[in-house]
C-alpha cells in the first residue's frame, strides 16, 4: 500500500498533441517533486522509497488549476503551476497543468480525490 503521491492535473480543454500533453505532465511533476524535496523532504523520501505513485488527473479550465492550487498551498502541499513557453502548439504564457505533491495520499486526495483520470 502505498502512503504517499504525487497528483498530476491537466487541461483538457486547451488543443495539445499526446506528446506536448506528456511533456506538460512531466514539466508537472518534476517541478512539484523539487519543491516538494525542498520544503518537505521527509515526504520526498518516503515517496521515492515506496516507489514514486502518481496519478494523472483533468481539468476543463485554467481556473479550475488554479482553485486546485490555492486549495493545495491551504493543506500545506508544495505545487506547481506549468505555464507553456509557446514555442511549439500553443501560445506562450498557457497554464497547462498543475503538480501537487508528492505528500500524504489522505491529504492529496482532500484537494484531487473528485477528479477524473486522464
Amino acid at each position: 500500500m502505498f502512503r504517499f503521491k504525487q497528483a498530476i492535473v491537466v487541461r483538457v480543454d486547451i488543443p495539445m498533441s499526446p506528446g506536448k500533453m506528456a511533456a506538460q505532465v512531466a514539466h508537472a511533476a518534476v517541478s512539484s517533486a523539487e519543491k516538494t524535496r525542498s520544503e518537505k523532504p521527509e515526504w520526498f523520501r518516503e515517496w521515492m522509497r515506496e516507489g514514486q505513485k502518481k496519478v494523472v488527473l483533468k481539468v476543463h479550465s485554467e481556473e479550475s488549476l488554479h482553485v486546485l492550487k490555492r486549495e493545495a498551498e491551504e493543506l500545506g502541499l508544495a505545487c506547481e503551476l506549468i505555464s507553456d513557453a509557446g514555442l511549439t502548439e500553443i501560445p506562450p504564457g498557457t497554464v497547462t497543468a498543475l503538480g501537487i505533491g508528492p505528500a500524504p495520499a489522505e491529504i492529496v486526495d482532500r484537494v484531487t480525490g473528485k477528479l477524473h483520470l486522464l
